[in-house]
Order: C-alpha cells, then sequence, then structure tokens
C-alpha cells in the first residue's frame, strides 16, 4: 500500500509544484492542464491553463496536486504533509524555503523527540511539518 498527499490548489499548482520540486530536489514526472486533456471542451476555457494533474517523485516518494475550480476551493486545514529529514541542516534549509513568504506556526528548533522540528504554512497555502530523526541528525 501507497498512502501519496494530493494537495488542492486555487490557481497556483504549477507554480507551487515546481517550488517543491526545487525545494524537495524532486522530479516532476507528470504535469497536464484542463485545455490538454480530451475533456477540454468541458471545462470553462478560463481553466484550461490550470492544472488539472501533476506528479512529482522525491526520492521514492510521490506528491500530487491539482487546481480546483474556484468555487470549490476550501484552504487546507486539519492536516499537514510532513517530511522526514536525516540531516539537521537539510531540515533546517527546507523549512527555511518553506515558510518563506508563508506563515511559521512553530520555529525550526531542537524538541524534546527531534534534533530539529519546525511548522509552517507555505505561500501557497499548504501546511507542512519538517522533523529530523532523532539520532541521526
Amino acid at each position: 500500500m501507497e498512502i501519496t498527499p494530493y494537495l488542492n490548489f486555487n490557481g497556483n499548482c504549477a507554480e507551487a509544484f515546481r517550488f517543491y520540486e526545487k525545494c524537495l530536489g524532486g522530479k516532476i514526472e507528470m504535469m497536464a492542464t484542463h485545455g490538454e486533456t480530451p475533456m477540454k471542451d468541458h471545462v470553462p476555457a478560463e481553466l484550461h491553463d490550470k492544472v488539472m494533474h501533476v506528479r512529482m517523485l522525491v526520492g521514492s516518494q510521490a506528491l500530487m496536486g491539482s487546481d480546483t475550480p474556484p468555487e470549490r476551493y476550501e484552504r487546507p486545514q486539519g492536516t499537514y504533509v510532513s517530511i522526514s529529514l536525516e540531516s539537521f541542516d537539510e531540515g533546517k534549509r527546507i523549512f527555511s524555503e518553506l515558510s518563506s513568504n508563508g506563515k511559521v506556526i512553530m520555529p525550526f528548533d531542537k524538541t524534546f523527540w527531534s534534533p530539529g522540528f519546525g511548522m509552517a504554512v507555505d505561500r501557497f497555502g499548504i501546511p507542512w511539518m519538517v522533523n529530523c530523526e532523532p539520532g541521526k541528525a
């Protein structure tokens, strides 16, 4: 079984995934807009340049997403995308990039369970937790 986060955006999915690709060292495998699909004639023209589906690999893990039609978009709440790393320095770098122009919920710092942990909502509205595994950092 594989559990894969699927992120919804309010029109900026392509920009977000290009940022995640760079920040997380991932590789976008597939990105298609509504206008590039056989269903384009059934989608309003203003959605043709919006992402219908994107899939990115980070190591062996997938992250997927799409742009939600404006009338159905809801801001994410109650969940976080959690990243576990071995390196404190890499965790701090990723946290810094994800939180830049976003909102820090809990600054990246040592905790009783981790040599480095932080929580932030990125500039695209996606909540993240960055955690360094004990004994590996």
